[in-house]
């Protein structure tokens, strides 16, 4: 049942993504998760711990938060699989947890704001997709910004739930987008989250190894498929770079990207008025454009593509079988 439950729910985003009306009216479940996560940061995040106390409490923070999310999934998911059409019902639910079509959309803005308006429109357009600082980007500055978004959450925000998903279902699904989402609001090396988010990281880490690597291999497979695209540039820029980054697992799809369309990701970049001196990934050229930012996303659209594809394939064995 999972299998052709990932591919539905796929489908059904890709289709008409989380629509504005719905989110106006009852918001969306990472905002619902978002709040649970501040609440709980706010009422066991003590400085007075100390560094193993505030640990242990990110420890249980985390506990409850799965616990809260992967309940509520799974009573959801039991309640509309006894529906006529229930899995159709669930996929709709799961459609929720992934961001294909707004990811897509945020990024293509990017473009279009360097191709029509100023460069300090793209500044804009990419701030909403990042977190670094953007106020002093270049045109290549804001281009590889939002490539190497594109990269990343192609990994975090549509391989990885549509794998677990696949693998688990619902409940697995929202377990997973719970920890995602907790890392991105405490995993961070902050001076109040260091260690009361250290658990929501490192977890995060583990639950997005799979899907880093599997979504350098459909960038790789897409390269090859792509018009100007290189999909031995990609294999091997994977096979060299990936490793270099400081994230165990974002490096992956960005370098498979890098060399695909190639163009150099990473670098120094700036958060909070700070620089960091990352690495370069890819032997290609600095500079970039909107044209750069179209061409990702072309990549992108056919690595997605077949995820849907490899997806139909288990579904149908799954049934068959």
């Amino acid at each position: 049942m999972a299998a052709p439950l990932a591919l539905l729910a796929m489908l059904v985003e890709l289709a008409v993504g989380y629509p504005q009306h719905i989110v106006h009216r009852i918001g969306h479940p990472v905002t619902w998760m978002g709040r649970l996560i501040a609440r709980l940061d706010t009422r066991l995040n003590d400085p007075a711990l100390g560094r193993s106390g505030r640990r242990r409490a990110g420890r249980n923070a985390l506990l409850i938060l799965l616990l809260v999310v992967g309940a509520c999934a799974f009573a959801l998911e039991t309640a509309l699989l006894l529906l006529p059409f229930g899995l159709l019902f669930v996929a709709l639910a799961a459609s929720a947890l992934i961001a294909q079509r707004s990811l897509y959309g945020h990024v293509a803005a990017v473009a279009e704001a360097l191709e029509t308006g100023t460069l300090d429109d793209g500044r804009v357009a990419v701030s909403q997709i990042v977190g670094r600082d953007t106020r002093q980007l270049d045109e290549s500055g804001v281009a590889r910004a939002a490539i190497e978004s594109l990269a990343e959450n192609f990994s975090d925000g549509v391989v990885s739930p549509v794998l677990w998903l696949g693998l688990t279902g619902l409940t697995g699904g929202a377990v997973y987008k719970a920890i995602n989402t907790a890392d991105s609001m405490i995993g961070h090396r902050s001076a109040r989250h260091e260690d009361f988010g250290r658990a929501a990281a490192r977890l995060d880490d583990v639950a997005n190894l799979p899907g880093a690597r599997l979504s350098a291999l459909l960038l790789v497979g897409a390269a090859a498929i792509t018009p100007g695209a290189s999909a031995q540039a990609a294999w091997d820029t994977t096979w060299r770079d990936a490793a270099k980054h400081a994230s165990p697992n974002a490096g992956y799809p960005e370098a498979a990207m890098a060399g695909a369309i190639g163009v150099a990701l990473g670098g120094p970049r700036r958060y909070a008025g700070s620089e960091t001196d990352g690495p370069w990934l890819g032997n290609g050229r600095r500079s970039a454009d909107a044209n750069d930012i179209r061409a990702a996303l072309a990549l992108y659209a056919r690595a997605d593509g077949l995820l849907i594809a490899l997806l139909g394939l288990a579904a149908a064995a799954s049934v068959l079988l």
